[in-house]
């Protein structure tokens, strides 16, 4: 006999079904659970507190993001204003009387739209009882109201004081507002609520036991994992074949064997950032940039940076541009007997770069043929959010900080630092995921190079943010090196810029900069993703896309267009998208800058004798 066909469930019976989702499953073992939660936590609060009351007389800085600095700030804008103040906040009690209203005629089975709802981006309310549970979707929305209330306000408020100021309080305002989401808590995130109540609360106890293994044993700071630990270096990350051909104190140079019969007569010479591993150019086989290149027919060589120890603190700026970039050189050079090379830098590793340059031009040096720019500055006006980390007293406090430690800037500060710029999604959503509802990190190579953090020597590190970030000396031709005054419009080599749409450590505005500085031929692109993903998109992923202008600048077959506009918002406006990665454009134009094709080189084929096998031994250095 056919079964009758189920109809729609009543609105009682959804009800119930939604009530069901929210039992406990063993009350006995639930309670147990709570009372070993409550311990660890009291144990953990208890070592928090000890380890701040042995701070508090050990010199380091209390405020070392100098946030009461810029909430002074903020407080002085709001006195000078508190009619403005008076009617924000009858604005906000209007929207939440307009929220209860129609939160009040949903409960009585009325449809109604929502008051506010979260932007398209935002994934910490994907769960379904954000929409469909009425007291969640309330709580959800009064959480916007008063978050997008309150960075309103302050950025009202905000008006009349100096752009740097204004931007440091509008962005440590939606820090707090991030860290106060319902989702960041147990009782208001209803996946986390239904979890804990269906295992008896065995989430949070695995939850305890990540937060305790994420903790340093000594130090108490908290390293939140991102990735599980399933990668090793050399064996499934970081691969690509080949050999150690130098080594100094500051870099080991990797020569990555030929894949193909012949190679452009002309080396490529890589200098990755230091913050973080070369090895984002080398994750897996098939996102590898270093492969790609290799496969392209290109003498791939990358400089593999140390991951510096207190007998490095005194290394300076131009001790990395010596004995990183000029030492690079001279041995491609011996390696391949070439004394032209094709250059590539990503991030800071392209500010170096980039200063290297202009150097090299004040001192007719030019070994260089063509420099290729990933994600980097050399213009620091709009630099992006990291500019909120850089006033006096943050620099002051940096430096007490260093001086603890022994003239290093420890990995996990700077990492906590990059995560901030993206808060919701690489500290909150772990938060949420790692301890609150106890899961195991899932494997991911990205997160895994991100969490593989390196320190900084105090001198390298305090003059690339103060000469940079803070003073903007390259660009504006004040900066020294080597009693060498730095002008960028005497580099007339090729350039090519590689930005990115979503980059916001080096947003492509700032990026864009660069095309008024150098003084040659000059190739400017905006990629899609970020600073990471906007770089590492390989073809064969058929993702994103990039904009080119031809209009404009050199286009990859060597004709010059018009100069470059001095707004970006003019390149654009029309600017061709193509769909996928823009890496074949860049081959296309460093091709034609490369010579003609000669027989592949081995690594040990020149004077350079091969000291290991690739990815050396520098990259494997932990920061603790």
């Amino acid at each position: 006999m056919a079964k009758p066909k189920e109809g729609p469930q009543s609105p009682s019976a959804k009800a119930q079904d939604a009530a069901d989702g929210y039992k406990i499953g063993d009350p006995g073992a639930f309670a147990r659970n709570m009372v070993q939660v409550g311990v660890q936590s009291q144990q953990l609060l208890t070592d928090f507190v000890r380890r701040q009351a042995s701070k508090a007389g050990s010199g380091e800085p209390v405020d070392p993001l100098n946030i009461t600095g810029a909430f002074t700030e903020l407080l002085r804008g709001m006195v000078a204003d508190p009619g403005a103040i008076m009617e924000a906040q009858f604005q906000l009690w209007r929207d939440y009387m307009g929220l209860w209203e129609r939160t009040a005629r949903r409960m009585m089975g009325g449809d109604v739209e929502p008051v506010v709802s979260p932007a398209s981006n935002d994934k910490r309310f994907r769960d379904k009882d954000w929409q469909e549970n009425q007291i969640f979707d309330f709580i959800k929305q009064s959480y916007l109201l008063t978050a997008n209330w309150m960075q309103e306000t302050v950025a009202k408020a905000n008006e009349n004081l100096d752009p740097k100021t204004k931007k440091r309080i509008e962005f440590y305002t939606k820090q707090f507002a991030d860290a106060i989401a319902p989702t960041n808590f147990v009782l208001t995130n209803p996946e986390v609520l239904r979890t804990t109540l269906q295992s008896n609360g065995e989430n949070l106890i695995k939850g305890l036991n990540n937060l305790l293994e994420d903790l340093d044993a000594k130090s108490g700071q908290l390293s939140i994992r991102q990735s599980a630990d399933t990668f090793r270096i050399g064996e499934n990350i970081a691969t690509a074949p080949g050999k150690v051909v130098f080594r100094n104190e500051l870099i080991e140079l990797l020569q990555f064997d030929p894949t193909t019969e012949q190679v452009y007569k002309t080396p490529l010479l890589i200098f990755p950032p230091w913050i973080n591993k070369f090895y984002i150019l080398d994750l897996r086989p098939e996102n590898s940039f270093i492969r790609w290149a290799t496969a392209q027919g290109y003498t791939v060589f990358v400089a593999s940076w140390v991951n510096p120890d207190k007998k490095l603190a005194k290394k300076t700026f131009e001790d990395y541009m010596r004995e990183g970039i000029f030492a690079g050189l001279d041995a491609v050079t011996a390696a391949t007997g070439e004394k032209k090379v094709n250059c590539i830098g990503y991030c800071i590793g392209g500010t170096l770069l980039s200063a290297t340059l202009a150097y090299m031009a004040a001192e007719k040096d030019d070994r260089v043929n063509s420099a290729t720019f990933f994600a980097a500055q050399a213009d620091f006006t709009e630099a992006g959010d990291l500019q909120v980390f850089v006033d006096d007293e943050q620099l002051e406090a940096l430096k007490q900080q260093m001086d603890e430690a022994g003239g290093v800037l420890e990995g996990g500060k700077m990492a906590t630092t990059f995560n901030m710029l993206r808060a919701n999604d690489l500290i909150w959503s772990f938060v949420v995921s790692n301890y609150l509802l106890g899961k195991e990190p899932a494997p991911f190579d990205l997160l895994y190079w991100n969490s593989d953090t390196t320190r900084m020597p105090e001198a390298t590190h305090l003059f690339y943010l103060r000469q940079f970030y803070k003073n903007n000396c390259l660009s504006q031709g004040k900066l020294v090196l080597g009693d060498q005054k730095l002008d960028l419009s005497k580099v007339k080599i090729p350039v090519y810029l590689q930005s990115a749409k979503d980059d916001h450590i080096a947003p492509f505005r700032s990026v864009y900069k660069s095309t008024s500085l150098f003084g040659g031929p000059i190739r400017f692109i905006i990629a899609g993703s970020g600073h990471i993903a906007g770089v590492i998109n390989p073809p064969a992923a058929k993702k994103y896309q990039y904009w080119t202008n031809d209009a404009f600048g050199m286009t990859p077959d060597g004709k010059m267009g018009k100069p470059y506009p001095a707004k970006v918002e003019d390149w654009q406006s029309s600017a061709k998208e193509t769909l996928g990665s823009w890496w074949p454009d860049w081959d296309a134009w460093l091709s034609k800058l490369s010579g003609p094709k000669v027989l592949a080189r081995k690594p040990g084929d020149g004077k350079l004798k091969v000291l290991g096998d690739a990815p050396g031994t520098y990259v494997t250095i932990k920061a603790r």
